[in-house]
């Protein structure tokens, strides 16, 4: 097993170097100036303007200052050289350090995506397993109905919707309507900061699991079904065994292994996803600052947080590669002799 995650690890690198590649040449060759952006809008400009520079000036003032001026090739191996020392570069918007500002924002999402993440899980997984085990029952046919209707719908619109009618003293003001916490949070008890937070992030998590939740639950369905079909399931039940331990004992396992798969992406997918929750619900998380440096241009921002996706994806990867051997025993990660 070690030696097979150190071999998958090396196997890493190179896909790593090329995600940056491809980072790097999609954000520069993207349309946009950051100079343009920042002219008028800092203090340094307002300093420049007041001297009568002109414009061009202005810009050329800050292409050196942002290492614009220089070949593609060299700002890429310079960025890359930083990125190494642990230095991604400070933001073009406000001069501040791109690994601080991430950092600030990161366990906001990191809490949302978590909770999204258990939600799912502990509710999908149950709903899959007893579909299949009542196949075409009632309760069976109404999940299905319910969830593919929930995989439609855009998380977005939902989220609109949820702040218009459950937000919105018109017509139901039960929870807040942007943020995570109230403003006079500190001064609550443990027990109402417990109830203002879970209050602030009731919306966010329920939404963002909706479009996972039914895909998983539809997922978690059809291979326990696939499963359940085998012979050995039939063996089982002719030996008296209960249904109930047949299920859970000799089916489930093995039908988890697809779902497993599912986990590699689906960390990183609701990462990626957090930019539409947290931007509607003014969360000071990494997706509404991934959000604003894309409006921005801040191009040290948007590469660094494109590389901690790549850099989620390819540990997700990893980690259900790992999880593989303990569900399934059989499978081996080393080479046996005959």
């Amino acid at each position: 097993m070690t030696e097979y995650v150190i071999r998958r690890i090396l196997l890493f690198i190179p896909t790593l170097i090329i995600i940056t590649m491809i980072t790097f040449l999609v954000c520069r060759l993207a349309p946009g100036d950051p100079t343009e952006m920042k002219i008028g809008q800092t203090q340094e400009a307002q300093k420049t303007d007041s001297k009568n520079l002109m414009n061009e000036q202005a810009k050329e003032f800050y292409k050196k200052k942002f290492g614009l001026d220089k070949p593609l090739y060299v700002q890429y191996f310079l960025w890359i050289g930083n990125m190494l020392q642990g230095d991604f570069g400070n933001s073009f918007k406000d001069d501040r350090p791109v690994i601080d500002k991430i950092f600030e924002r990161l366990p906001v999402t990191i809490s949302i995506s978590l909770l999204s993440f258990l939600l799912i899980y502990t509710v999908a997984i149950p709903i899959g397993i007893y579909s299949a085990a009542r196949q075409y029952s009632l309760l069976d046919r109404t999940t299905t109905v319910i969830l593919f209707v929930l995989y439609s719908l855009p998380n977005f619109w939902v989220a609109t919707l949820a702040i218009v009618f459950l937000c919105n003293v018109e017509y139901l003001k039960i929870f807040p309507t942007a943020g995570i916490r109230s403003e006079n949070f500190d001064s609550l008890s443990f027990i109402g900061q417990v109830k203002d937070r879970f209050m602030h992030l009731f919306l966010p998590v329920t939404i963002s699991s909706l479009t996972s939740f039914a895909f998983l639950s539809r997922q978690m369905r059809s291979s326990m079904l696939e499963v359940i079909r085998q012979d050995y399931i039939r063996t089982a039940k002719a030996k008296g065994l209960s249904e109930r331990k047949v299920v859970m004992k000799h089916a489930l396992r093995n039908s988890l292994i697809p779902i497993i798969t599912l986990v590699g992406g689906l960390l990183p997918a609701m990462i990626g996803g957090s930019v539409i929750i947290e931007t509607i619900f003014s969360i000071p998380g990494i997706g509404q600052l991934a959000f604003q440096a894309i409006l921005d241009r801040d191009y040290p921002l948007i590469m660094a947080e494109l590389v901690l996706a790549s850099v989620l994806t390819v540990v997700g990867i990893l980690l259900v590669d790992i999880l593989y051997s303990f569900v399934d025993p059989r499978i081996a990660f080393t080479k046996k002799s005959a």
